[in-house]
């Protein structure tokens, strides 16, 4: 039989905890986003360190000139301070200022490498297209992002051809429409002839 270790109470015990928290949360000096969040939690005896918000989370993200470039909303969030990564979880939907929407019970932030994952089903909408799959990732503004094991839909300008440039020069994604071959028209069934009596 095996015992585990002694739980210590101040294993669990935060440090700090805030009610009714509307803040703005600044890094190396520059004010990066807003969080507004019934409750915040913060612990730095668990490993690794974290802040916990477990019932709800409001965040408004700026970019260096304090320009709002969009807000993430989620039931439950966990941001690990030395790893500089959020963790979302629960009805997470982010919406940024060139009309992106995002849904998904899952998102990482990972503030090192400044980018967004997700790999629960996952659904983005933009004023051109809508994709769902279940892998995500993006830069943290959103800009560029794939969606894999995806299905979707897309303007009919997209599969035409037509502004099929992108920005660089390079022909966007295309597709390829199949000519539809005449189908013969199905046999009819007639009386059997009968043979003539010799």
């Amino acid at each position: 039989m095996h015992t585990a270790p002694a739980i210590n109470e101040r294993d669990s015990v935060s440090m700090m905890t805030s009610y009714g928290v509307n803040t703005l949360i600044s890094d190396s000096g520059v004010i990066k986003y807003k969080i507004v969040t019934e409750r915040w939690d913060v612990n730095t005896i668990k490993q690794p360190p974290r802040w916990t918000f477990e019932r709800g989370i409001f965040l408004e993200q700026f970019d260096q000139k304090f320009h709002v470039e969009g807000y993430i909303t989620a039931d439950t969030a966990w941001y690990y301070e030395q790893q500089k990564l959020w963790e979302l979880r629960g009805r997470v939907h982010i919406r940024n200022v060139n009309g992106l929407i995002f849904d998904s019970e899952e998102l990482f932030w990972d503030g090192q490498k400044h980018e967004f994952y997700s790999h629960k089903f996952s659904k983005v909408v933009t004023p051109e297209r809508t994709l769902q799959g279940t892998y995500f990732r993006s830069d943290e503004h959103m800009a560029h992002y794939e969606v894999t094991n995806s299905v979707g839909s897309f303007q009919s300008e997209d599969i035409s051809g037509e502004n099929n440039q992108q920005n660089n020069g390079q022909p966007a994604d295309t597709t390829q429409v199949q000519p539809v071959m005449p189908q013969r028209p199905a046999a009819t069934r007639r009386a059997a002839t009968q043979k003539p009596k010799y």
